[in-house]
């Protein structure tokens, strides 16, 4: 039984993650800063290892490091805490890694190609970051492939693109998936960036790339996706549709600085190394999130 230590389990990749391995047999530690207890859960900072210690003292044979100061516009604002964590942090995790001989899975960003990458390929790009997010998370991936070149360190870096949940917590600082369904639903107005698309990755197939990358052999840095680009204008209307909600409440703004307009990812590597073809389309997953989205705001759910 393979033993896998997910840090950053509680968050809305790493929950879905957890339950997926699970359900593929794996033997699972989990580890957070959000405190809690229950059975091989750790609380636990990256900032501060020594908390990490007893879940690697299990000798894990893999690590899904999901944790990191994530969003344009925090890490803007608490900039030393971004980098600290985003790259400090990272290097926190990596020595421990090295310690038990662990296969690292490290969960990167599509922030880090900024906007003049198009497409965004793994292997042509010349990525230029246009945040603070972006810049931190790219430097964390050249540390792990220093460490890897340099010291044996096995690893794999997984670039994610857009994935959503229709579990997903509620808030204004979520993806815009989940934010505009619960607005609508309400009756309360979206915003719009002028110019701006993207691919949707459902959790479930990003679940699945997630776990395949841990059985790669050599490192390598893999975007996953979905390869069916659409303007936010048209998942706006998609998401009005299904809620029955007034266009009204659509409305466009100028994209606003320190972001990327499109997002065109290759996905052959998703294809060929991680064996993984996205199932879910965007009309069943946005039928998904509303659907639960009404769910929830009927059994009392409040969006903060």
């Amino acid at each position: 039984m393979v033993k896998a230590l997910v840090i950053g389990s509680e968050g809305n990749v790493g929950k879905p993650l957890v339950e997926y391995l699970y359900s593929k047999q794996y033997e699972v530690l989990e580890a957070d800063i959000k405190p809690g207890w229950k059975s091989n859960y750790y609380v636990s900072d990256i900032n501060h290892p020594i908390d990490l210690l007893p879940a690697f003292d299990s000798n894990p044979d893999v690590v899904f490091l999901l944790s990191a100061m994530v969003s344009r516009v925090t890490c803007e604002q608490a900039s030393s805490l971004a980098i600290a964590t985003n790259l400090s942090g990272i290097n926190n995790v990596i020595q421990l890694c090295k310690r038990t001989n662990s296969r690292l899975v490290y969960f990167s960003t599509s922030e880090v190609y900024g906007p003049e990458c198009n497409p965004m390929d793994e292997s042509n790009s010349n990525p230029n970051p246009n945040n603070r997010y972006g810049l931190s998370k790219y430097l964390g991936e050249k540390l792990i492939e220093y460490e890897v070149r340099s010291h044996g360190l096995k690893a794999v870096t997984i670039r994610p693109f857009m994935i959503y949940d229709e579990n997903e917590e509620f808030g204004e600082y979520r993806s815009a998936m989940i934010r505009f369904a619960c607005n609508l639903a309400t009756g309360k107005p979206v915003e719009v960036h002028q110019g701006s698309a993207r691919g949707w990755l459902h959790i479930s197939d990003a679940a699945k790339a997630i776990e395949k990358a841990a059985h790669l052999n050599e490192y390598s840095v893999i975007n996953i996706g979905h390869p069916e680009i659409k303007s936010i204008l048209s998942l706006a209307n998609m998401i009005k549709e299904q809620l029955e909600a007034p266009s009204s409440l659509i409305k466009e703004i100028e994209i606003p600085q320190r972001m990327t307009s499109i997002k065109n990812p290759t996905l052959k590597r998703q294809t060929e190394l991680l064996e993984v073809t996205p199932k879910i389309g965007l009309d069943e997953g946005v039928s998904k999130v509303c659907s639960k989205v009404l769910e929830r705001l009927k059994n009392g759910k409040s969006i903060s």
